[in-house]
């Protein structure tokens, strides 16, 4: 009996723990389950900041669409040119003997950076357009002229007559740094008012193949097509960055975006702006960077610097000292890293204006005042404006800078190509890079000669071509149409 009452208590007891381990149990997972108030705080001033931030800037981004005309120049039909068919349906069918032109448009954004009208974009977005259409983020539509473009950094300034309008200040790209959050904001697919975000992957991207000049900030923010000249803006709503191109397999985004630096930016719009052309800065150096091997050939205790391995006569460089196997290791106040850095330090130079340049010579450092100059124009790239075979090619004088930055042999000499228009016969035979080494048989080594023999070509006339291209030589032709 006593043992079964004890057994009863031990049980009420048990019963009683367990309950209570119960309830417990429960209300700490119901604590566990529920979101603290600081924590809905935190989250709520984060998401009203970026909201902030992205109401600033969207009323200034801007959708541009572009129609270009592409003229169609294939002969007629010998369907038409038959003498039964004519015979019967007579002479009215001949108009169907005319190719007609193609109309192809394209989608982009851009970004106002002026009150009266000025907006920001990619060259590529409005090349070769025969029709530019702004739309505002309140729907009002414009008219949009180009006041300047700029292939060697694919930048463009554009127009609508329309005042007091919303921009969006400018930063300071120098200052970015890895990690920073960044939205980007543009017009993917045509979807207007997109907003990503994401953070600053990298800064000073070269060697994308892009452009001439490429000083990009890489970003995982996501940018697709559309969003070419859409803004790249910091937490402070800054402009720190024109989107520009993607890195993909697919076509689509996939981690890896670019975009121009404002600053960048800034001095090609301002020179567009003010001179309707970019004016360069000019030192006359071909330059290379450090190896280890070549570090210890000339004495130095590190890769930092750039060799220089050749001078230009008569040229900035020449007349204030610099010699060929100085390493330059700061320029006008800056230090000098790499090939790519000094060479946008360099462009961005006001010609006319004196700056000191630091250099190490036969192991010793010395400073050198050089006047910078304007860059020739026979460095810049030429359009020819012809109409045969080689109508739509630009082409560039084979200059050291771009012998070395696109690995190209010594024993090559001719003319780089830097753009081929679709329209062009020469669209799908030539390609951006390709150096045309002979026309017709006879050897190009600057652009005067190739202007002299494109122009002696005829329409007609099928063209044989020598090119280096990726690492070899090769013969292609320019068929006739």
């Amino acid at each position: 009996m006593f043992f079964s009452a004890a057994l009863i208590m031990a049980g009420l007891v048990i019963g009683l723990v367990i309950s209570s381990s119960l309830s417990l149990s429960q209300e700490s997972h119901a604590e566990e389950g529920r979101i603290s108030k600081e924590a809905v705080d935190f989250l709520s001033k984060s998401n009203r900041a970026i909201t902030e931030v992205v109401a600033s800037v969207k009323p200034a981004v801007v959708n541009i669409s572009s129609v270009k005309t592409l003229k169609m120049v294939e002969g007629p039909n010998p369907f038409f040119q038959d003498p039964f068919f004519r015979r019967f349906f007579g002479d009215e069918f001949r108009n169907f003997e005319k190719p007609k032109d193609q109309k192809r448009s394209g989608l982009g954004s851009g970004v106002i950076v002026d009150k009266n009208g000025y907006i920001l974009t990619n060259n590529h977005v409005i090349k070769g357009a025969d029709e530019i259409k702004v739309t505002l983020s309140d729907k009002r539509e414009f008219k949009g002229k180009v006041i300047g473009t700029d292939q060697k950094t694919d930048l463009a300034v554009i127009k609508i007559d329309a005042g007091n309008l919303p921009v969006v200040r400018l930063g300071d790209s120098d200052s970015l740094k890895s990690g920073e959050t960044v939205f980007a904001i543009g017009n993917p697919f045509g979807l207007t008012q997109t907003v990503t975000a994401g953070i600053v992957s990298a800064t000073g991207r070269a060697n994308v193949g892009i452009a001439d000049y490429e000083d990009f900030i890489q970003t995982d923010a996501a940018i697709n097509p559309g969003n070419s000249g859409g803004a790249l803006v910091n937490v402070k709503g800054e402009l720190i960055g024109i989107n520009t191109a993607i890195f993909s397999t697919t076509g689509g985004y996939q981690g890896i975006g670019f975009a121009i630096p404002s600053n960048m930016a800034k001095n090609v719009m301002d020179s567009l702006i003010k001179q309707g052309k970019v004016v360069r800065g000019w030192l006359g150096v071909s330059i290379q960077p450090l190896t280890d091997d070549l570090m210890k050939q000339f004495n130095l205790r590190d890769t930092n610097g750039v060799l220089v391995g050749d001078v230009v006569d008569d040229s900035p460089a020449e007349k204030g000292g610099i010699k060929r196997g100085d390493v330059i290791i700061e320029y006008n106040g800056k230090p000098v890293t790499d090939v790519r850095q000094l060479r946008n330090m360099v462009a961005d130079s006001v010609p006319g204006r004196s700056v000191k340049v630091h250099l190490i010579r036969d192991g010793k450092k010395q400073v050198v005042e050089v006047k910078i100059s304007e860059m020739p124009s026979e460095s810049a790239a030429q359009i020819r404006s012809v109409d045969n075979q080689f109508k739509g090619i630009s082409v560039q004088n084979l200059t050291p800078q771009l012998r070395e930055s696109l690995d190209i042999p010594k024993r090559i000499d001719g003319v780089v190509v830097t753009d081929v228009d679709d329209d062009s016969p020469a669209a799908g035979t030539l390609f951006r890079n390709d150096v045309i080494m002979e026309i017709n048989r006879k050897k190009i080594g600057s652009i005067k000669e190739y202007e002299e023999a494109a122009s002696g070509t005829e329409k007609d006339e099928n063209i044989l071509l020598l090119i280096f291209r990726k690492g070899a030589t090769l013969y292609v032709t320019i068929s006739a149409k």
